[in-house]
């Protein structure tokens, strides 16, 4: 049975975040997460409606954010990609929730055709992708959803990537890493909504525990 995923967004553009920034990458946006993070810039893919299913033509033309999508298999996308004219060579997968996907058969197509492949995560879902493919969690604690990060997650990651905003998120972050006993990972944190305070309190955070600082590079110079 072929895998079919349920695309809001499919873009090229920089990764603005983490180890990649700055690399051109193609974004394969998913549809549907129900963890609930309340500065959550992509409340738009929170919810699967089958009335806003639309054909992938239709959804690659509109202009603006949207909680419609369209059903495609691997390899629609890997044609999608030819048809698109992309050049970027590194895919990033994200959401929405992306695991709550199998994600194995879209990175074996994509590793396949010459492409390195990322996923981003908040933790909450077993990550089911291959082995070469490049896992950010980006650890979601105490959400409205009532989802707890998964261990298997934390072990599975290469970065961890923390939203921060106020010294409880820095806080929810150590007990996490403690509890699960993650010692070995990259660690960024990443400031809220690019607020002076957040960011601040990242950098001195980072410079305390020899963490990196992401900064939605993206948002700053203004590219999707």
């Amino acid at each position: 049975m072929t895998t079919t995923y349920k695309i809001n967004e499919l873009f090229e553009t920089l990764q603005g975040e983490g180890s990649f920034t700055g690399q051109p990458s193609i974004f394969i946006r998913l549809q549907g997460c129900p963890v609930g993070c309340s500065w959550c810039d992509t409340k738009h893919t929170w919810e699967v409606k089958d009335s806003l299913q639309i054909p992938m033509k239709d959804l690659l033309s509109e202009q603006q954010e949207t909680e419609n999508w369209a059903a495609q298999s691997a390899q629609d996308i890997i044609e999608l990609f030819k048809k698109q004219g992309f050049k970027a060579k590194h895919v990033v997968i994200t959401g929405g929730e992306p695991c709550m996907y199998d994600l194995t058969p879209l990175c074996q197509l994509l590793e396949s055709n010459g492409y390195s492949t990322q996923i981003e995560t908040s933790g909450t879902f077993d990550i089911q992708t291959t082995e070469k493919c490049w896992v950010t969690v980006s650890p979601k604690v105490n959400m409205k959803g009532g989802y707890e990060v998964l261990q298997s997650a934390l072990m599975r990651a290469n970065e961890i990537k923390h939203p921060v905003a106020t010294q409880a998120h820095v806080d929810d972050l150590k007990q996490l890493l403690e509890a699960h006993r993650i010692t070995d990972k990259q660690i960024y944190l990443q400031p809220i909504s690019q607020k002076v305070r957040a960011t601040e309190l990242a950098i001195k955070t980072c410079i305390e525990n020899d963490w990196r600082l992401s900064v939605q590079v993206h948002k700053y110079i203004g590219i999707e």
